[in-house]
């Protein structure tokens, strides 16, 4: 797992589609229900810290975007 693409492809595997029309909010709704997916045993430790540490990295990439006046 590499992408955020790819941690959209494991929550698709147990029915999880988020699209909330903003990528922030779906980066933090995406590890809203990675967390009770880990809670679960459904997904494994190694899997589970892999995903929230890409999260966490584009989300601070949209944080810095946000700032950026000149981002879009």
């Amino acid at each position: 797992m590499k992408s955020l693409y790819d941690v959209q492809q494991l929550l698709e595997k147990f029915g999880v589609l988020v699209h909330l029309g903003k990528r922030k909010w779906d980066i933090e709704l995406m590890a809203i229900e990675l967390d009770r997916l880990h809670q679960a045993n459904v997904i494994s430790r190694r899997e589970y810290l892999t995903a929230k540490l890409i999260l966490r990295q584009q989300h601070e990439l949209e944080e810095e975007h946000e700032n950026d006046p000149d981002w879009y």
